[in-house]
């Protein structure tokens, strides 16, 4: 159960000029803050679940969450990773249908809700927030049509190297110079679509070539070239 957090105010996120919120005024803004619930969400809690339904918008503050589904055979697929800034759940709410997929923390997380009366007020009255929420459902239908052609397409190891860079782009801070993450196998394999065994074989494989190092769960990249063109071999 989400536990409520001390409020956030929106006009001094500084993730908020980069959000789909950026083009809010400042009063739009202090309403927001008044009718939001600001949660935090232990490591491996749910956002929220599969076949649930929506009833507003969360916007992530601090954290990282793994937007996942359960396939026939019962094994996840992680479809999405989401940063400090992201928003979730807005595909069902806009379609008022129940979530297709689960958001899991995959650390302690922050997030804020709006509710959806509050959303569909500020979409009646901004018309740049309602185009950037259109822009935002176009991106993510572009990405999903992506990703399942190159699940189709490419071995695992490539998989494998793509699944590394998409990490790297998601969460890498400007400051870093080498990208280091700590994530499970499980998670990992659930995103590049194989079996945990298969991913820490090729991880081993990735090791021994010096280009990637691994500690416990931490996963360091040290040759982001070389793992690019291993991902680019069947484009």
């Amino acid at each position: 159960m989400a536990i409520k957090n001390a409020p956030l105010s929106c006009s001094v996120c500084q993730l908020h000029k980069d959000s789909l919120f950026k083009n809010c005024n400042k009063e739009e803004l202090t309403h927001m803050d008044c009718n939001k619930n600001n949660l935090f969400f232990k490591k491996s809690q749910y956002v929220f679940m599969e076949g649930n339904r929506p009833f507003g918008l969360y916007c992530i503050s601090e954290g990282k969450v793994k937007i996942s589904k359960v396939n026939s055979d019962g094994k996840e697929q992680i479809v999405r990773l989401v940063k400090p800034g992201d928003v979730l759940g807005y595909r069902a709410l806009m379609a008022s249908e129940k979530y297709s997929a689960s958001a899991i923390a995959l650390e302690d997380t922050k997030v804020c809700f709006i509710p959806e009366s509050e959303l569909t007020t500020l979409l009646s009255q901004n018309s740049k927030v309602t185009a950037d929420l259109f822009s935002l459902l176009s991106k993510a239908l572009g990405e999903a049509e992506e990703k399942i052609t190159k699940l189709a397409l490419k071995p695992v190891r490539e998989r494998l190297a793509e699944a590394l860079l998409l990490l790297m782009r998601t969460y890498k801070n400007t400051d870093e110079q080498l990208f280091s993450i700590s994530i499970s196998r499980e998670d990992l394999a659930s995103i590049v679509g194989t079996a945990k065994e298969t991913v820490i074989r090729f991880l081993s494989e990735l090791k021994e070539d010096n280009i990637v190092s691994t500690k416990g769960s931490t996963i360091t990249i040290i040759d982001e070239k070389r793992l690019i063109k291993i991902s680019q071999m069947y484009d």
